[in-house]
């Protein structure tokens, strides 16, 4: 992917999305429990973004919440169909996570790091390149 191409991060009903141009600066995936209860999943995906390459678009309703690690994780759903699109951090000024699986398969972009492996599902693998962190 080029740093002109642009990729479109839509919620379910496709009133919130957010327009990336070029290629995430990471791709994570977190296994905490605050993800895994935000998306009703074993654990979330992101990519994250510097700010100035993404263009967001529709009415999204946010949700903040104070982190294990204590900076303020600021979660942007859907008010239409409750999707989670996006979130800032604000040990991360300048940068918004878009989640991995509102690209609906167009990223092709693999995780490089896995977060909170100490809540990870022990049925969860993930090949030796992904950097691990407890």
């Amino acid at each position: 992917m080029t740093a002109s191409s642009t990729r479109n991060a839509v919620c379910l009903c496709g009133q919130l999305s957010a327009a990336c141009v070029g290629d995430p600066v990471r791709v994570s995936v977190c296994h905490c429990t605050a993800c895994q209860r935000r998306t009703g999943s074993a654990f979330g995906t992101q990519a994250r973004f510097p700010a100035s390459s993404v263009t967001l678009s529709g009415a999204a309703t946010p949700y903040t919440r104070i982190a294990d690690s204590g900076h303020a994780l600021t979660f942007h759903f859907c008010p239409v169909c409750g999707s989670s699109v996006y979130y800032t951090n604000d040990a991360l000024p300048g940068f918004i996570g878009i989640a991995l699986g509102t690209f609906a398969g167009a990223a092709t972009w693999t995780p490089s790091f896995s977060v909170y492996e100490c809540h990870k599902h022990p049925w969860v693998e993930f090949p030796d390149s992904i950097e691990g962190s407890g």
